[in-house]
């Protein structure tokens, strides 16, 4: 018996020393391309996603302007973009010549191209790494809205903050902030089409369908296995989700700023300010509170938010420790590798690339 109780005490014990830790995988030093990614220079990392041969891509906001990869081998390229350099050129060029505006958000499609929201120029475009070719997907560049139910090419958009596939990658979804909406984009048609919102500012009611209601402040989305909808609003500091029968309602977040409520009820839970999100593969939530300086998880079978990552300070700390003792400076990206099931967070004013591993 004493055996027994010193074996259930042992495995009580080791069980409870795991941990995760919190880990630099780019960013934070001053080496070119061609570095090693923990010891290089990343600006304003947004946007993480992964391609099915170990590369991790990454975009770079406005002082970067860039798409970037970290190899399997670890070391950091530069694939499209150049460093600072504005603007809107270089469809159907190679990488290097391309100039992007604002770029916030990427997602690496079934047919193995990078799909960047180039956010300011209003329009999402397609990097083929076999070719290296950039080329024009959906949006004209033209500020507005117009297209649905035609070519997305032919479309116009406001702001293309975030794009993101379904699970089954039939289609890719794009976050329309300006115009209030997330519409999306049919791959076997090309056909583009409004799922959430209908353009005018305000608060939606719970049980409405989603394409009749407004939107305050969509920021990103994501969607699950089951087919709902998650919008992520900014200013408006909540998360909704949009069910597959197409009706919306609000799930977590008071509609304040704050940092209160975490651990709780998650219509009690406070954000400021969130920026993005994905859906981990047991089905929840992950939320990057970007200006609390924390990663957040929305558990729908719960109903509650717990915290992830961040103590809510602003700084540098914790990198090798455990991340609810870390400090971010407004990551503005989080989310799950399929493979390693790892969470990456971008930091993007501490320019650089965190993930979080089970030790």
């Amino acid at each position: 018996m004493n055996r027994l109780l010193a074996a259930c005490i042992l495995f009580f014990t080791a069980a409870s020393a795991r941990a995760d830790k919190l880990v630099l995988v780019a960013g934070g030093g001053t080496d070119p391309d061609g570095s090693a990614a923990a010891t290089a220079r990343v600006i304003q990392p947004f946007g993480v996603d992964f391609a099915a041969d170990g590369t991790i891509y990454l975009v770079e906001m406005v002082r970067g302007e860039r798409l970037r990869a970290i190899t399997p081998k670890g070391e950091i390229i530069t694939l499209a973009g150049a460093e600072g350099q504005k603007g809107d050129a270089g469809d159907g060029g190679p990488g290097p010549k391309a100039r992007f505006n604002g770029m916030h958000s990427l997602a690496v499609g079934p047919d193995g191209c990078v799909y960047l929201a180039d956010t300011w120029n209003n329009r999402v475009r397609k990097y083929d790494p076999k070719t290296g070719i950039v080329t024009a997907f959906a949006g004209t560049g033209e500020k507005g809205f117009a297209g649905d139910g035609g070519p997305a090419a032919k479309a116009t958009f406001g702001g293309c903050f975030c794009v993101s596939f379904d699970p089954a990658g039939k289609s890719l979804f794009i976050t329309d902030l300006d115009n209030r909406r997330i519409r999306k984009v049919e791959l076997a048609t090309g056909i583009v089409m409004t799922v959430a919102g209908n353009g005018q500012r305000g608060v939606p009611k719970d049980g409405a369908e989603a394409i009749a209601q407004p939107l305050v402040d969509p920021r990103a989305h994501a969607v699950d296995v089951k087919g709902n909808l998650y919008i992520l609003e900014r200013g408006g500091h909540v998360l909704r989700v949009v069910d597959a029968k197409g009706t919306i309602r609000t799930v977590a977040g008071t509609g304040k700023p704050g940092t209160g409520g975490v651990g709780g009820k998650a219509l009690d839970a406070q954000m400021n300010g969130p920026k993005h999100l994905s859906i981990d593969p047991d089905g929840s939530v992950l939320i990057a509170d970007t200006e609390n300086h924390r990663i957040l998880r929305y558990i729908p079978v719960e109903e509650k938010v717990v915290l992830v990552a961040g103590t809510g300070n602003k700084g540098t700390a914790g990198v090798g420790g455990d991340p609810r003792s870390a400090e971010f400076n407004q990551p503005h990206g989080v989310i799950v590798h399929p493979k390693t099931g790892e969470i990456f967070v971008s930091d993007a004013s501490n320019g650089r690339v965190l993930k979080i591993v089970r030790e």
